[in-house]
C-alpha cells in the first residue's frame, strides 16, 4: 500500500488480520432481495483499470499511479481480477483483488450506485465458493466488513490458513482443478 496517492509504497502485514470466513458471510435480506431481483447485472474482469481507477477516485487514498499499474500488470498476467456490478450497461460499482490457489486478497471496493460494490461482493463470494476457495482476505476489518461477516484472526493462525490456501489447486477463473 501507498501512504497517500503520492506517498512511498511499503508493506503492509496487519496482525490481526481481518478475513470474511466464505461459510460465514452474511447477506442483509434486502440485498438478496436486491440480487434476486437482478438489478445488476454482474461481469468479471471486463473493466479492470476502470474499477481500480474508480476505488483510487476519492479525496484520500493509498491506490497510486504506481500502484494502478502494478496490478493492472497483474491482471495482464492473469493473478488480479475485478468484480463488476452494471446497471443498464454503466459501470455502478465493483471490486478488484488479486488471487493465488485458493486465497482471494480483495484490495479495495467503490459504489456510485447503492448497494452495487455489495452485490459485486456478494457474486465474489459466490464465485469463490463455487471454485473451492479457502480464503478471503480483507487485510483490515472495518464495521461495514464486520456487518458481513468479517472477524479478525492472529498472524499466525492466518499464515496457516494462508498456507493451505495457496497450495489449493483451484482458479478464479476456472474453478477446481484448474477445470
Amino acid at each position: 500500500m501507498a501512504e497517500s496517492r503520492e506517498g512511498p509504497i511499503s508493506w503492509y502485514s496487519p496482525d490481526p488480520r481481518a478475513i470474511i470466513p466464505l461459510d460465514k458471510f452474511k447477506v442483509s435480506r434486502s440485498l438478496r432481495q436486491l440480487e434476486r431481483k437482478g438489478a445488476f447485472e454482474t461481469r468479471f474482469n471486463t473493466a479492470f483499470r476502470v474499477v481500480i481507477e474508480q476505488c483510487a477516485a476519492r479525496s484520500e487514498t493509498w491506490i497510486s499511479a504506481e500502484i494502478t499499474d502494478a496490478y493492472c500488470g497483474l491482471f495482464e498476467r492473469g493473478y488480479a481480477h475485478s468484480v463488476e456490478s452494471w446497471k443498464d450497461g454503466v459501470l455502478a460499482g465493483g471490486l478488484y483483488g488479486v488471487s493465488l490457489g485458493g486465497a482471494f486478497f480483495g484490495e479495495s471496493m467503490f459504489s456510485l450506485v447503492k448497494d452495487a460494490s455489495k452485490i459485486a461482493l456478494v457474486r465474489l463470494v459466490q464465485r469463490l465458493e463455487a471454485h473451492g476457495f479457502l480464503l478471503l482476505d480483507t487485510q483490515f476489518l472495518t464495521p461495514h466488513l464486520a456487518s458481513l461477516g468479517a472477524c479478525e484472526i492472529p498472524r499466525k493462525e492466518y499464515l496457516s490458513l494462508l498456507k493451505l490456501a495457496v497450495k489449493a489447486g483451484t482458479s478464479f477463473i476456472s474453478g477446481p482443478g484448474g477445470v
